[in-house]
């Protein structure tokens, strides 16, 4: 199955109010595994940046002033995208965002069935409890030393491992990346162990091999070892 984790970064807290994105960040993941496809881009906002946005995310009007705008981007991203489910940690401030963006555009809007929101499964499964993402990740000790502003791909890297430990842990990948986007052994069922090249050196003494064999003996022709 693939799945697109994905985050943005805007202007403010309300497109209706002219209010843009400036940066998305998106990562594939195919069976809970992260593949090596993503989709990262900043963007020219065609407005100014205000203070206090600038504070969360660092970019301002002059590193963004030669980035694409929107209309460059849009369609590439919706590519990218293409039917999968979207991963977001509150979901519906981005899905706003990127519907506006694509409205303006006149193109395909993105069914907010399709998202997938980690901040209502936490507060599901943690009720009560902190649920932004920093505190999931003191919950499930993802380390997110890096996040000392808020990015998109960043985000989007940070929020794949939060996700896999909110819908039952990262046992099935153990952290690797595959290469290549899908492949035959993209679900993790289809994982099987591989004979050693070599077989491990025996670890008991002729001795103890000899008194084993033994006492396996004095147990009968119908014992299991002897089976």
């Amino acid at each position: 199955m693939r799945e697109i984790v994905l985050d943005t970064e805007t202007t403010g807290f309300d497109p209706e109010a002219g209010d843009r994105i400036v940066e998305i960040g998106a990562i594939e993941l195919i069976g809970h595994i992260r593949t090596e496809r993503e989709f990262h881009v900043y963007i020219n906002p065609e407005r100014a940046m205000p203070d206090d946005a600038k504070a969360v995310h660092g970019l301002d009007d002059a590193f963004l002033r030669d980035k694409p705008v929107f209309r460059e981007v849009g369609q590439k991203f919706l590519d990218f995208i293409g039917d999968s489910p979207l991963i977001i940690h509150n979901a519906a401030f981005d899905m706003r965002f990127l519907n506006a963006e694509l409205k303006w555009l006149g193109l395909p809007q993105i069914p907010a069935s399709r998202a997938v929101d980690t901040l209502a499964i936490a507060r599901k499964k943690f009720p009560g409890a902190p649920a932004s993402l920093d505190a999931l990740c003191r919950r499930f000790g993802i380390d997110n030393s890096a996040r000392t502003l808020h990015g998109a791909l960043l985000d989007s890297e940070i929020l794949a491992e939060v996700y896999l430990e909110l819908i039952g842990g990262r046992q099935p990948d153990f952290g690797l990346i595959q290469t290549g986007g899908q492949s035959d052994t993209a679900d993790a069922g289809d994982w099987r162990p591989q004979p050693r090249p070599e077989p491990l050196a025996p670890r008991i003494t002729e001795a103890e091999a000899a008194a084993h064999a033994a006492f396996i003996a004095k147990l009968g022709e119908k014992a299991l070892w002897t089976a």
